[in-house]
């Protein structure tokens, strides 16, 4: 896999659109409706690579993901300002879920825009919360493209999946429990697409910590902000068929890249194999579900990509699993 690309300065600087404030307040805002979840310790990890590891358990968050962090924080801002009167999203699955649960909370209608091939499961959960679906293309750039044209049609809210401040904000309270549970940590691990996550939480992190190192983690074969930080711009990379279909975007965000650039130490990359072996080991080893999205911190972990020595979190970011595959990676020769 050769050695992690690596970002920019670590240092919070007054360029970013961001704050740690905004952070701040996102973590008030979203307290009637997000989860506080649990740092774990990983044994088995820690043994295999001889440093304490812990796992930041956003599989066990409301919706079974982090996306609810942000999404609630975008639309619980727009209700402040009385813009609030219906949503619209663009979603493989997982933000889709998250914005659908907010919409029914302030009791406003949602649509959400999903791939062609969609997660069963995923379009499930987000149905099974009052969301009208529709889909749309493979990629993330087209199903973007239609929420924002049928946002404007309906004159509702477009929530972005991660190219949005207020989605910034929400999913860097990550970061602030992060550091609150674990203060000594010298090196974070968060599975990035889009980059709202990753960005985020490396803006929490490195204000409070400016020391610790964030690494994003991303598929082989999905390695658009790997490509893009070695460019030095956005690179399109185009379709994208990883296993894990939470990280399938084609790009990284125009509003995040510039943070990913700033604040994160690296890209570390994983391949498919590694990816499932990495869902098994969690649901054996951890006994946790854990979708393979959000699974690839844990495999860059156990693969001895992480730089340093000392205490190392991998943020496991969903466990929207759909249970056939589940069954299936689970049930191979080990």
């Amino acid at each position: 896999m050769g050695d992690p690309v690596q970002g920019g300065p670590s240092a919070a600087t007054e360029a970013d659109a961001v704050a740690l404030d905004d952070i701040r307040r996102a973590d008030r805002r979203i307290r009637e409706a997000a989860e506080v979840t649990p740092l774990l310790p990983a044994p088995a990890w820690s043994e295999r690579i001889g440093r304490p590891v812990y796992f930041k358990c956003e599989n066990l968050q409301r919706t079974g993901a982090f996306k609810l962090r942000g999404a609630f924080n975008k639309l619980r801002a727009a209700a402040e300002r009385g813009e609030l009167r219906g949503v619209v999203t663009a979603s493989s699955g997982n933000h889709g879920q998250a914005v659908a649960y907010a919409a029914r909370h302030h009791g406003v209608p949602c649509l959400v825009v999903v791939p062609e091939t969609v997660v069963a499961v995923k379009e499930a959960a987000i149905r099974g919360l009052g969301a009208e679906v529709m889909r749309c293309g493979t990629t993330s750039a087209e199903r973007i493209e239609r929420a924002r044209q049928v946002a404007e049609e309906r004159g509702w809210l477009y929530v972005p999946p991660y190219d949005d401040p207020d989605i910034v904000a929400g999913q860097g309270t990550v970061g602030l429990e992060i550091i609150r549970q674990l203060p000594e940590v010298e090196t974070v691990l968060v599975p990035i697409g889009g980059g709202g996550l990753t960005s985020g939480i490396a803006l929490a992190v490195k204000s409070l910590r400016p020391q610790a190192d964030v690494y994003a983690v991303e598929p082989e074969i999905a390695d658009d902000t790997r490509r893009s930080l070695a460019a030095g711009h956005v690179v399109d990379i185009g379709e994208t068929t990883t296993i894990a279909d939470g990280l399938r975007t084609s790009h990284p965000g125009e509003f995040t890249f510039p943070i990913v650039r700033r604040h994160v130490s690296g890209v570390l990359t994983v391949s498919e194999a590694e990816i499932r072996v990495a869902v098994r080991h969690l649901a054996v080893l951890a006994k946790l579900v854990v979708e393979p999205s959000g699974a690839v911190a844990a495999a860059a972990a156990w693969n001895h990509r992480a730089p340093g020595t000392g205490p190392l979190v991998c943020v496991l970011s969903g466990g929207n699993v759909d249970p056939g595959l589940l069954a299936e990676l689970v049930m191979v020769e080990r």
